[in-house]
């Protein structure tokens, strides 16, 4: 049994379908199991992190766990995964990038938390998400511009479907203990030439009109500094690109513009 943690989030809807594919059982959690939206097939159960005692009944029988943790803190982490590593040898944690570059942020913690409890773990770190992209749709249904800052910044971004792919690797096959996969799409892209992306996807020409930062910060509203900070450095030093996702998987990573054609009816 894969006990899933995350389960009803971007990349975990994936890895729970991925499993379910392959016919491994699968136990799923989530604060409202009536509301997950999970296939019947799948066992869903109700438990909260912050409660990780909780989670025991539910462990029993556990090979691997699939991990995503929800919060912007680590407060707390250790005790989840000690939790987690009593019943199942294997752990894969959807991790991050920037893991590997700032120790001090939370994904680096959990990582750590997870190598000092689990017998075998696996870190994935994804670079940004294609699905970020959604952050345009209200702009793109309304319109034919997206006013936004750092035009150039160029991302790598990845298909959620790529990354779950490998995560059901990492939790049904041998071999993957102690990677830390970074994970990205095939090529970068910059915002201006991802907002085009769509465009085509949706069959209607979109504008990108440059912001400057001070603009943005008065006009998008719920945008952090980290972010803004982010695709700044992504202009001078655009994101990486690896061949993780074909190596694993045997197959090359989605393009932006495979996501952006499947997604097309989020943005019209």
């Amino acid at each position: 049994m894969i006990f899933v943690i995350g389960a009803t989030g971007k990349v975990g809807r994936h890895v729970v379908a991925g499993l379910a594919e392959q016919d491994v059982a699968v136990t799923a959690l989530a604060r409202e199991p009536g509301a997950a939206g999970l296939s019947s097939s799948i066992e869903v159960v109700a438990g909260d992190l912050l409660a990780p005692e909780g989670l025991t009944a539910h462990l029993d029988g556990a090979e691997a766990v699939f991990l995503v943790w929800p919060f912007f803190s680590a407060e707390g982490a250790r005790d989840v995964v000690d939790v987690l590593a009593r019943h199942a040898r294997r752990i894969v944690y959807l991790s991050a990038e920037a893991a590997g570059r700032r120790p001090e942020s939370f994904w680096a913690a959990v990582e750590r938390a997870i190598a000092r409890s689990a017998t075998e773990w696996t870190f994935l770190r994804p670079t940004g998400f294609a699905a970020n992209t959604l952050m345009w749709a209200d702009q793109i249904r309304d319109s034919d511009v997206v006013p936004w800052p750092y035009g150039q910044a160029a991302r790598s971004l990845i298909h959620e479907r790529d990354i779950a792919a490998v995560a059901v690797r990492a939790l049904t096959e041998d071999g993957h203990a102690g990677a830390r996969y970074v994970l990205t799409g095939p090529e970068t892209l910059t915002q201006v030439e991802q907002v085009h992306a769509i465009g085509d996807a949706i069959g209607r020409p979109l504008r990108w009109e440059e912001l400057s930062r001070e603009d943005a910060e008065g006009q998008i509203a719920g945008v952090p500094d980290t972010a803004l900070d982010t695709w700044a450095s992504f202009v001078e030093s655009p994101e990486v690109v690896t061949s993780t996702v074909k190596d694993v998987i045997g197959e090359p990573a989605r393009t932006f513009g495979e996501w952006a054609r499947e997604h097309a009816q989020d943005f019209r």
